[in-house]
């Protein structure tokens, strides 16, 4: 007797012992179905329209089209070819960008009325000096509370701020830079297009306003006299404001007390305090705030005590302790008080002066 599922007949002969189908291990499941090409109509169908028993299905639809794939591909190498660019040329200049202005410079020397107090100690002529309580080096250029402006982040403002304080502090206070053995840590400092004149100041220099070496920074005559202390004495403010939307100032106007003594230590030992007003206004485009350079627009500077009839426009040429100026200035003046001087040459005030 037959299995169950074996036809009345028996197997047919020929046929796979035990009514195995060779078929059988086909598997035809309902995703096989489906995407299957060729689809019977229905029997209503075929009476209804006398239609084959079959119709073509439209293949299925699996993915992406051409026309979306070929748009993201466009979209990727855009995106791809502007990071490129990007890294490649990070400092790429605007080509709006406005026309930076020429430094205007003025460096007024400052006569002493008698000779140069001097004393062996530098802390004591500090002491008994108007930078008694002046701080050390960079300290006393602290940065201020800054706010952000209405077209200029927190950050920049900060930025601006620490690019002024940096270039001060180079140009003021580096040993290297006082006597004349480099100028290269100020001149990084600066926008790309200041560096012409800039150079053109060291290798020609000239008292036109433009080209005076002491209107960029503070340096002395190496063969004259050195720092007595490193620890030179500083007091001033820094003030950031926007001017237009893509232009930020800042202001800057500190007093620096040097302590000198003469290069040749036979001269003297004495030791005497040499006083530089600079007022420095910085401009920063976005260019500049993201080089971390700056254009300098104006420096006015007051420095004594000199002597009228030395020439400051190279170097400075400080009278020591005991000296005397060969020529004095019309008037006398405080570099430790808020107003300007006019004169190109001026007195050095009693009052600037250390009580020894």
């Amino acid at each position: 007797m037959g299995a169950p599922g074996d036809p009345p007949e028996g197997t047919p002969e020929g046929g796979p012992a035990g009514g195995e189908d060779e078929y059988r291990s086909v598997v035809f499941d309902e995703s096989f179905v489906r995407a299957a090409r060729l689809q019977e109509f229905s029997a209503q169908e075929r009476m209804a329209d006398h239609a084959p028993a079959v119709r073509r299905r439209p293949p299925l639809r699996r993915g992406l089209s051409r026309q979306v794939l070929i748009l993201v591909l466009l979209i990727a190498l855009a995106f791809g070819t502007a990071i490129y660019m990007g890294v490649r040329h990070p400092y790429q200049t605007s080509a709006l960008r406005q026309p930076v202005e020429p430094l205007r410079m003025t460096v007024i020397p400052l006569a002493p009325e008698g000779k140069v107090p001097g004393h062996p100690d530098a802390e004591y002529l500090y002491a008994h000096s108007p930078a008694a309580q002046y701080r050390a080096g960079a300290e006393g250029i602290p940065l201020p509370a800054s706010r952000r402006t209405e077209h200029f982040s927190d950050s920049q403002v900060v930025s601006a701020l620490t690019t002024a304080k940096d270039y001060i502090v180079r140009s003021s206070l580096d040993p290297d830079v006082l006597a004349g053995h480099q100028v290269r840590a100020v001149r990084v400092l600066l926008d790309t297009d200041q560096l012409d004149q800039f150079d053109q100041s060291f290798a020609h220099p000239a008292a036109d306003g433009r080209h005076a070496p002491t209107g960029w920074l503070v340096r002395f005559d190496p063969a004259e006299a050195r720092l007595a202390d490193a620890r030179i004495r500083v007091q001033g403010s820094l003030q950031a404001a926007e001017t237009d939307s893509s232009t930020l100032e800042v202001t800057a106007d500190h007093t620096f007390v040097y302590a000198l003594r003469p290069a040749a230590p036979a001269t003297s030992s004495e030791v005497s305090l040499f006083t530089v007003r600079r007022e420095l206004h910085f401009r920063f485009d976005r260019d500049d705030l993201r080089m971390h350079t700056a254009q300098l627009v104006v420096s006015y500077v007051q420095a004594g005590p000199l002597s009228c009839a030395e020439d400051s426009t190279n170097r400075l040429h400080p009278l020591l302790a005991g000296q005397t100026a060969k020529a004095g200035g019309p008037a006398g003046t405080d570099p430790y008080a808020t107003g300007s001087a006019t004169a190109l040459c001026g007195s050095l005030a009693t009052s600037a002066q250390p009580k020894v």
